[in-house]
């Protein structure tokens, strides 16, 4: 059996064929019924025409039981479409209701339905057109940013969910444990991690960059993409607790490689939604975000500008009246402020360098005036940042005070310093957040609609 994509593709006026999927809508008239399926390949609908006067006593029951949602399997003879916007329908004969979908509890009807209320029913959305669509993209994406790296020689590595390391030193982890810690609360005892599972403190990883490292280290080109976590407690469309990270890294590289290849990954992705993905494109950019086509075709099309932190900062301070966050060396740039960089002043794409080491991860490589790193992020219209990376500090000595300075335990990061031990070389690598792409791509503004089950404060459902 072939899916609804296929049938549209291959237009074969004439053949006998057999269609599943659920009912998108159902229209009745004097001499027709019109079912409308959808099987999820492809954003477009199917159209099955059932002629009323030759309608079997079996199908006008199937047909009295087709409702929004319902799973049918319908068959006939695929004929040219005389309606616009379609090119072949189904002259249907034979209907069977798989799945019925009662109306009166199908919280999913033919209107506009919020996206806020579409997250209270998350195990459903997916059959809505926007989520449909998200989804596609989503599996879309995930493929251009395998194709991309494999393409160029990079080794994908599974790096751990489970970890004793923090990556960004933030602190901001969930705990993994398998201690019942209300009944030791209850006993007043203070908690001995030796008898924990992996006999120590565990978290959710934060990132997997400093396990890629490791491999880059032998591989030479490697990346890993998966699942991150991070225990903070913002309620924004901009933050989810548990998201997908995509981390490539590269030995014998410096910051300028790191800045090319940054920039070659995020063309590559833009060029595959725009020239893969036309049909649910289409939506997006006339239900969601109009001009976003235009925005993502000139970023795509435009080499990247280059600007330092401390120019950045000094343009940002002449037009300090504009901001709610007042700009000045040493702040972390907000959103607003990266957004004027991109839209205002570079009126494109542009990739901040050389940041104020006190800002930024004691892994990143210090400059030789002693108060700022090797770090770039790529800054992008409309969201700001969406690529975060740095040539990473590769010096022994140097490592090992970067971590004295912010609060960390050396001793913790024994295996990583071993990499600066034995046959330590410069290299490079950045993060791009998996969902903050695709909240770029289709112009979906809550990142909780870009991620099939999301988990945020308080919201752990489904």
């Amino acid at each position: 059996m072939k899916d609804i994509k296929s049938i549209l593709a291959e237009r074969a006026v004439g053949s006998a064929i057999t269609v599943k999927g659920w009912v998108r809508t159902k229209r009745d008239t004097k001499n027709a019924i019109f079912v409308e399926l959808n099987d999820g390949s492809c954003f477009s609908g199917f159209q099955c025409v059932f002629d009323v006067a030759a309608l079997t006593d079996s199908s006008k029951d199937a047909l009295a039981r087709t409702t929004t949602g319902a799973a049918l399997a319908i068959g006939g003879t695929l004929v040219d479409s005389p309606a616009a916007g379609q090119p072949v329908e189904l002259k249907a004969n034979a209907i069977e209701v798989i799945g019925e979908c009662p109306a009166e509890g199908y919280p999913l009807q033919k209107k506009a339905h919020s996206l806020e209320f579409l997250r209270e029913i998350a195990h459903l959305r997916p059959r809505t057109n926007t989520i449909g669509a998200a989804a596609r993209m989503r599996d879309e994406m995930a493929y251009a940013v395998h194709t991309f790296f494999h393409d160029r020689g990079f080794r994908y590595v599974h790096t751990p969910i489970i970890t004793a390391s923090d990556c960004e030193g933030a602190g901001e982890m969930f705990q993994a444990t398998t201690l019942d810690l209300d009944a030791i609360a209850k006993h007043g005892s203070p908690v001995d991690y030796t008898k924990d599972f992996f006999g120590k403190k565990a978290y959710l990883s934060v990132s997997g960059q400093l396990n890629v490292e490791t491999y880059c280290m032998a591989l030479g080109k490697v990346y890993t993409f998966g699942p991150t976590f991070r225990a903070e407690n913002s309620n924004t469309t901009r933050h989810l607790a548990e998201f997908w990270m995509i981390e490539p890294e590269i030995a014998f590289a410096e910051l300028p490689d790191d800045m090319e290849l940054a920039e070659a990954f995020v063309k590559h992705l833009l060029s595959w939604a725009l020239d893969k993905c036309g049909e649910d494109m289409a939506f997006f950019e006339k239900r969601v975000q109009p001009g976003l086509i235009g925005m993502l075709d000139s970023v795509r099309s435009k080499s990247f500008a280059h600007i330092t932190y401390t120019d950045a900062i000094a343009e940002l301070e002449r037009h300090a009246n504009q901001f709610e966050f007042k700009p000045f060396w040493g702040c972390d740039l907000q959103t607003e402020h990266e957004r004027y960089l991109s839209e205002t002043v570079v009126n494109g794409p542009v990739i901040v360098t050389d940041y104020p080491k006190d800002i930024k991860a004691f892994y990143m490589r210090l400059n030789g005036d002693g108060k700022t790193v090797r770090a770039m992020d790529v800054l992008v219209p409309r969201i700001g940042e969406i690529i975060g990376g740095s040539e990473r500090e590769y010096r022994y000595d140097v490592l090992i005070e970067n971590m004295k300075a912010k609060g960390l335990d050396p001793a913790t990061y024994w295996w990583y310093l071993d990499l600066r031990r034995f046959g330590s070389a410069p290299h490079a690598g950045f993060g791009l957040g998996f969902e903050r792409l695709l909240r770029y791509v289709t112009g979906i503004e809550n990142i909780r609609d870009v991620i099939p089950f999301p988990r945020a404060v308080k919201q752990a459902d489904f």
